[in-house]
């Protein structure tokens, strides 16, 4: 087995108020295929297949996670088209993705910008609170995450991002 990459990243859940949301501006139509990196408990990953009906595939480095996702995606009901891997996900080939979904750190988001280079030309990728240097995104919205455990209606930030990149200029 291909050895993991260890990530200074925990996990913090995205509480379902900002899923629906960066599903919302990811503009999802019904070919699109979408990965999300650092799935956590598969809960982006479940509700993009259950509201919009695509293939969806999930990553993360921790196995507990990645039983966590396949079985929240069985009490579901979408196994068929739903799909997680223990993985490195700076080793995926991104290319087969429309949308890519991440909570991750600005450093990791600005690191893995060759992989996104590599996506087509149209394909979106839309972060949760965090933005990623050195490329401009094209819009970002402010949710109000009532189901957040701590504290009560933290704020939270959605970025959105289509391919090809458009590098800030410093860059």
């Amino acid at each position: 087995m291909q050895e993991l990459r260890r990530l200074d990243v925990i996990y913090v859940p995205t509480p379902q108020r900002v899923v629906d949301k960066m599903l919302a501006v990811a503009d999802i139509r019904e070919d699109d295929v979408l990965y999300d990196l650092g799935c956590g408990d598969g809960r982006l990953v479940i509700t993009a297949a259950k509201k919009y009906g695509i293939r969806a595939y999930g990553f993360d480095a921790d196995p507990e996670r990645i039983r966590e996702s396949k079985e929240n995606a069985r009490k579901a009901g979408v196994e068929d088209l739903v799909t997680f891997e223990q993985r490195d996900f700076f080793t995926i080939d991104l290319s087969p993705a429309t949308v890519v979904t991440l909570y991750l750190t600005p450093e990791l988001n600005a690191e893995l910008i060759p992989q996104f280079q590599q996506l087509r030309p149209g394909a979106r990728i839309v972060s949760h609170d965090f933005d990623m240097e050195g490329v401009e995104h094209e819009r970002s919205w402010t949710v109000v995450a009532e189901d957040h455990q701590v504290p009560e209606e933290r704020i939270h930030y959605v970025y959105r991002w289509r391919t090809p990149l458009r590098m800030n200029r410093m860059y």
